[in-house]
Formats: C-alpha cells, structure tokens, sequence
C-alpha cells in the first residue's frame, strides 16, 4: 500500500531508482530520455560530479540557518555571480524555495516599493496574460492565465489579464510578419481601463512554458512592453522561472529582445533540481528604495537563502559558464529544432513545432488548416506522452492552451548537456512514437 498522496490520485507512477546526464533509469532497470528534465529544472542532467561535491561539502559544514539572523558565504556567492550576469542594474538576489515563491515575492515586492517609494500609493494590480502559469500559491495562481487557476477562482485576487503573444493562435487573426503588435499594445488598453494609478506591475513569460508550450513572442514585443510599463509608471516582472539560466540559448532569455525588467523571476534552472531554490532579481534602483525607506520587506520563507541550496547553485552556474553549456544550448537547440520539424510536422496530428533554444514545444490539433483542437476529454496530450514511455521519452504535456479548455501540446526541455547525437537519439525515438500514436486515433473527419 503506497502511503503518498499523489497529484493524480488515479495515475500510475514509473518509480525511479537513478539518473545519470540525461537519462533516468527506472527500478526495473529500463532506461529513460529525460526529454523536459523533469519539468524544465534539471539543468545540467542526473548526478553531475561538480554539484554532487559542492553539495557534499556543503553539507559538512552547515546545510541550514535561517536568514532573518544569518548570512552565509554560499549566499553571498551566489548573489555576486548572479548580479555579474543578470543585465543592467539587475544586481540584488532576493532568495526563496521555488518558481511559485519567487512570482509571489515579486508581487508583494512590487506593492511594497511603491510603498518605500512614495510614502503612500494605491498601486497594487498585477496585470499578467491568459494562457500563462506563473506558479500555484494564491497569489502567483491569481496571476496565472493557465486553466489551472479555474477550481480556486473564489480564492483568487481579481487581477486583470490581457491577450497572450501566442503568434500561431494570434488572438487579433495576424501574422507575426506584418501584424502590430496588437498583443503588447493590448497592455495599454487595459492600465486605461484599470487606471494606472491603481497598477503596480506587468508580469509575463519571456518564452511561455507550462501553459502553452514554448511559445515565442515578436521580436519587438517586449520593447513596446517596457516602453509602455515606463509610461505609466508600471514595473516590468521578467518570469523566467522555467527560460532562466541558459534554457533558450540566453543566460537570460530577456537578452533576446534587449530589454531590461525591473525584477526576473528564477528558480529550477538557477540550481538544476539539485537542491529547492528560487529568487528574484531586482534592480538596485528597487533594492534602494527599500534601504532608504523603511529597510525590511515584509516578506520571507523558512528555506529561502539556506546555505545548502546556495552552495549548489554557485556550482550549478558556474558550470554553465565554463561549460559553456549556455552557447551550446543554443546550438543545438536550434539543431534539434530543425530535426524536430522535418521529422513530426509531416504528421497529420502535429500543428506547430516551436521554440528557442533548449525549450521547445509540439502543439497537437485535429486538424492543420483550421488549427481546431481536439476536444479535451479525449485526453489527447496524456495518451501521447504514455505511448512516448514506452519508447524512452519523458515529455511534459499540457491542455487548455487553444481555448483555456481544449487543446493539447508537450514541452521539450532536455538538459543543456544534451549533444547533437543524443539529441538524434531524441528526435528518433520522438518520431517512432508518434508513429504509434497515428495508428490509435482516428484520421481526421
């Protein structure tokens, strides 16, 4: 009798006995491509020797103080290696446990500073997009766009939402080659109607993840995003708790569009599944309006800055950069990209491939040239991943990304160790499952 109270109480679990580079093993000794690297965290792959001695050491000298009364050199560490990458005056490390708490510490650090800042401020609306996941705490759930938030709805703080940069289901009928915009400059219309007086921050995925699968926005969407949060004086939250530290080809995904948040959101990626860690990034310019207001956020949580996780995290960025492994995400990112649309958009069933760098997606529709989902109690995107197992593939399936209720995609986040030849192996075991899968579904009507 299993005593764990499981996600989904109904699903049967593979049990893993160990991982090594980007490959899990189960108990019975069957061999695994951790395609998504568990859900876009496993950064540098299963057992990597330099994390394991980092946190080895770590662990024999103290793995945990709490942060209200000590500092630690792990932290401290941290926090200068990231403030060295991160861009413009993004160079204050705010350390929590994970994706959700980092969204969550970004929001109530966004209320505060106007707060520290003016002494007195209504600011305090998040604005985010539909068809967005930015974590499942109440608050980070109230800025999320996903279908995941649709139980909790009475829980929920009443923040505004606008249209997602989803370029193959554009919500305004454009294409991406001659359109506006229109999903940018639908942010201004809602801080009118909101009142800008009343917004405190944007806060949007650089590459959409969980929700949607990889999506990737115009090349001047994020300009005419920050160009806007600074007209009206609206802070710009980056959430690259998923795209962060190297996982589409950018230590930063941002760096991609040129432009510079007020705070990023990080977690998974910062310390590779390793140890729980997440954080946000904040500009000195917010850090300084704390330090020269009241001094304290009223904000923390009990595993937030432990030495353990930090120690972890210095080896884990360390090996990004000297591995290089950022550059060679994009690398063969961009060639397993390639492969990945040869090989599955011949299938009638496969609407888009996409992506940046590692953090690619596959969007599954019933039919190609009206782009119509598949209804979601067929359950499409989950039988997918199932006959995906039985060839050695971990993917990460999503729904509800075409109309918030139907609609299937997976995500593809292999870890950034990942070679061209492994991604080969991927790509051929992908397309041999698909193949399979052909065989069980009906064609289309």
């Amino acid at each position: 009798m299993d005593n764990v109270f499981y996600r989904n109480i109904n699903k049967n679990y593979l049990e893993v006995e160990r991982g090594e580079g980007i490959y899990l093993y189960d108990t019975e000794g069957n061999r695994y491509i951790d395609a998504c690297s568990g859900a876009a965290v496993a950064n540098l792959g299963h057992a990597h020797p330099r994390v394991i001695e980092a946190m080895t050491q770590q662990a024999n000298k103290v793995a945990f103080s709490h942060l209200s009364r000590w500092t630690s050199a792990p932290i401290k560490e941290l926090s200068a290696l990231v403030a060295k990458l991160a861009p413009g005056s993004l160079n204050k490390l705010y350390l929590v446990s994970g994706g959700s708490e980092a969204t969550e510490a970004a929001l109530k650090m966004a209320r505060q500073y106007y707060l520290e800042r003016d002494g007195k401020s209504g600011k305090y609306r998040i604005i985010s997009r539909w068809k967005s996941f930015h974590g499942n705490t109440i608050g980070a759930l109230s800025m999320t766009g996903d279908k995941r938030r649709k139980k909790y709805t009475p829980l929920l703080l009443d923040f505004p939402h606008i249209a997602p940069a989803y370029c193959y289901r554009c919500p305004f009928g454009k294409n991406q080659e001659s359109c506006g915009v229109e999903c940018a400059l639908d942010l201004e219309r809602a801080i009118k109607m909101e009142g800008a007086d009343n917004v405190a921050a944007f806060i949007a995925e650089s590459v959409g993840g969980a929700a949607c699968g990889a999506i990737v926005p115009h090349k001047d969407y994020f300009k005419i995003i920050r160009q806007i949060c600074d007209h009206y004086d609206i802070l710009f939250i980056d959430d690259e708790v998923m795209a962060g530290f190297g996982r589409t080809g950018t230590m930063f995904s941002i760096e991609d569009w040129d432009v510079i948040p007020d705070m990023i959101c990080v977690a998974k990626g910062m310390s590779a599944g390793y140890s729980p860690l997440g954080g946000v990034i904040a500009k000195e310019e917010i850090y300084n309006a704390f330090k020269q207001g009241s001094g304290i956020f009223v904000h923390g949580h009990t595993y937030g800055g432990n030495p353990l996780s930090a120690a972890v995290a210095v080896a884990v960025v360390k090996t990004l950069v000297e591995d290089e492994l950022v550059e060679k995400s994009r690398v063969v990112g961009a060639y397993l990209l390639r492969r990945l649309q040869e090989e599955l958009l011949p299938f009638w069933y496969v609407g888009d491939v996409r992506g940046k760098g590692m953090m690619l997606g596959v969007e599954l529709v019933r039919d190609k040239v009206t782009k119509e989902p598949f209804a979601a109690s067929l359950g499409i995107a989950e039988k997918l991943t199932l006959t995906l197992v039985k060839h050695g593939v971990i993917v990460y399936p999503g729904t509800g990304n075409a109309d918030g209720e139907n609609g299937d995609q997976f995500l593809l986040a292999p870890p950034l160790t990942m070679t061209a030849e492994q991604a080969d192996e991927l790509v051929a075991a992908l397309a041999a499952g698909f193949a399979e899968f052909e065989k069980k579904i009906a064609l289309p009507m």
